[in-house]
């Protein structure tokens, strides 16, 4: 699949026209819309357009939400049809796989591809809304939207996924109409925009508005509409798109080599003549006034900017989530992607979340660039026949995941199954460092009333979700701040306390988070591991969980059994109990496991 930086011209929009939608659909209702800013539509019209087909249990539908500039022509239906705007993500075989699930596309309230918009005609005069037009939110979008599944007969959805503004939409649909929806995917999207996103915004507005010919919103009968001002609006735009490393890449070779476009902008550098190209092709197929009236309803919308705003506006929600942010994102930042995460996490709400990393900026949820990343976790999350892989089976059978792959015991790792037995059979689990969810796919095995894992590696993080376990990606290091006082019954740290460069903090946090603590660590103080330093002098490996080179290790602790022990007597951290583990030959030690254990559990509490 290419990727979009393999010409500097192509972008999110590359595929997007103006010419009629082969497989549009429409559906009308005549019955007034009452819009939540005051006013109304005294009717509606919907353009969608459908994939696959509803089964009959009318369980596998899936609502697909579009971005500001999007229409209902997500994918291509057939191999001569024309390209979708996430042709990458939609259909046979894809993450949104169109051989199982019934999609769903509709053109937004507002917009200028079929649905009622500001182009359409005013009952009331026979003319065009143009400034006439009301203010519209993503709530009146949403309930739009709900009457257009009444019509298709969609009493609930698998799953409502969307970015950006389509994220909007998405969150607008689990937390006005939870019980109609099982999973969000929200992806690039935020609970409201930040100031500087409000700027970029207000400035584009502006630019259409005092363009000569807007002719104040009723320049549909005339000779010319405001093309300069939109133009500028969607050149502002695709800056905010795309982040620094995605420009770089795309303009440094040829910084002062412009393409020859057919614009009346400047042109003098690269950059200059590809916002020209965007800025043309938008007018092209892009109405003025829609692009006022969405940008609006995104600016509009808010769900809060506290954490106890947040953790309001998401109480009644009763989906399950998966939260996507990419790294390079200024425009909607992951920070944003996390605010929501910690309100959901404190409604305890099953959430999974993972910020991929990308240099492609907002537009990343858009491009093929990172789908091996964004797009299994759709996949994997979209997927209602997930099962933990079999005790014994093949599937990532890695240290990390479960298995030793040294050990005597290739299908078992015994200090999993010992945890498994420390934690009580109806307790909630946190499990830090939760690599590819191995101890929590054991643990759902059992009648536990909430499982979830953080997780910094994103691989791990796409495993899980594989797995069906909910995982938060997050680093240890920088606190559980999204996590409320004693929110579970048990955390665990699983051979990861070596990793930790924050041992204190992360350590207070487990007690803060937790009634009780369970950690685990490999014991440098082991009689193999004592023998190498002092025979050979050099640095153990090759026994226990210390396998790797002194310098490709990830360990940046390495301490012994007496040591932590000493560590809690200082801290004020109470042992409940110490066991030590000799994973070599399978066994538990009893005495001196300072010297005969390679591997320690201590289950801890707060004074």
């Amino acid at each position: 699949m290419p990727l979009m930086d393999d010409n500097p011209f192509d972008s999110s929009d590359s595929a997007r026209h103006a010419k009629p939608l082969r497989h549009v659909q429409t559906a009308t209702f005549d019955h007034a819309l009452t819009l939540e800013l005051g006013g109304e539509l005294p009717g509606v019209t919907v353009a969608y357009e459908t994939y696959g087909q509803l089964n009959a249990a009318r369980d596998n539908a899936v609502l697909v939400c579009h971005a500001i500039s999007g229409d209902s022509h997500v994918a291509q239906h057939t191999a001569d049809d024309d390209p979708g705007w996430w042709d990458v993500a939609v259909g046979p075989g894809k993450p949104i796989d169109t051989d199982h699930l019934f999609v769903i596309c509709p053109n937004l309230l507002g917009g200028c591809r079929g649905t009622t918009g500001p182009g359409s005609t005013n009952p009331a005069t026979g003319e065009p809304y143009g400034r006439d037009f009301p203010t519209i939110t993503i709530g009146d979008m949403v309930e739009a939207e709900r009457r257009l599944l009444d019509h298709l007969g969609v009493e609930r959805l698998r799953a409502v996924i969307g970015g950006s503004v389509g994220g909007h939409q998405a969150l607008a649909w689990a937390t006005r109409w939870p019980e109609r929806v099982r999973r969000v995917i929200a992806l690039a999207t935020s609970p409201r925009l930040t100031n500087q996103a409000l700027a970029f915004d207000v400035v584009g507005r502006n630019a259409i508005r005092r363009d000569p010919h807007y002719h104040d919103g009723q320049y549909y009968g005339e000779q010319h509409g405001p093309e300069v001002g939109l133009a500028i609006a969607r050149m502002i735009g695709h800056i905010t798109y795309l982040s620094r490393e995605a420009m770089t890449r795309k303009f440094d070779a040829n910084r002062l080599q412009p393409r020859d476009e057919a614009v009346e902008f400047e042109k003098t550098f690269s950059v200059g003549s590809y916002l020209g190209h965007q800025g043309r092709k938008f007018v092209e197929r892009f109405d003025a006034n829609s692009y006022i009236a969405l940008s609006t309803a995104m600016d509009l919308f808010d769900l809060g900017s506290t954490p106890s705003e947040l953790a309001a506006a998401f109480r009644g929600a009763r989906s399950r989530w998966l939260v996507i942010s990419f790294s390079s994102d200024w425009l909607f930042p992951p920070d944003q992607s996390r605010d929501i995460v910690n309100a959901l996490v404190a409604n305890h709400a099953p959430v999974s979340y993972c910020n991929v990393q990308s240099d492609c900026g907002h537009d990343a949820f858009l491009l093929p660039n990172d789908i091996a990343s964004y797009g299994e976790l759709i996949r994997a999350f979209l997927d209602d026949d997930i099962a933990s892989p079999p005790e014994g089976s093949a599937i990532g059978r890695k240290a990390e995941d479960g298995f030793s792959p040294t050990s005597i015991f290739h299908q078992r790792r015994i200090d999993f199954e010992r945890i498994v037995e420390l934690i009580p059979a109806d307790a909630s689990v946190l499990d830090l460092g939760c690599g590819r969810g191995g101890l929590l796919a054991r643990l759902k095995q059992r009648d536990h009333h909430r499982l979830i894992g953080v997780e910094l590696d994103e691989q791990a993080v796409i495993a899980c979700v594989r797995r069906g376990l909910d995982v938060i990606q997050a680093d240890l290091n920088k606190g559980l701040r999204g996590f409320g006082n004693q929110q579970f019954d048990c955390v665990v740290l699983s051979q990861t306390l070596q990793a930790v460069r924050d041992v204190p903090g992360v350590i207070n946090e487990i007690l803060r988070v937790g009634h009780i603590g369970i950690v685990s660590f490999p014991n440098l103080a082991f009689r193999p591991l004592r023998h190498i330093l002092a025979k050979d002098g050099r640095a153990p490996r090759g026994y226990g969980r210390i396998r790797e080179q002194w310098y490709d290790t990830p360990d940046v602790r390495f301490l012994s059994i007496t040591d932590f022990e000493e560590f809690c007597h200082e801290k004020s951290v109470r042992i409940h109990r110490r066991i030590g583990l000799n994973t070599e030959d399978g066994t538990e030690v009893f005495k001196d496991p300072n010297l005969d254990a390679d591997l320690a559990i201590f289950v801890i509490s707060s004074s």
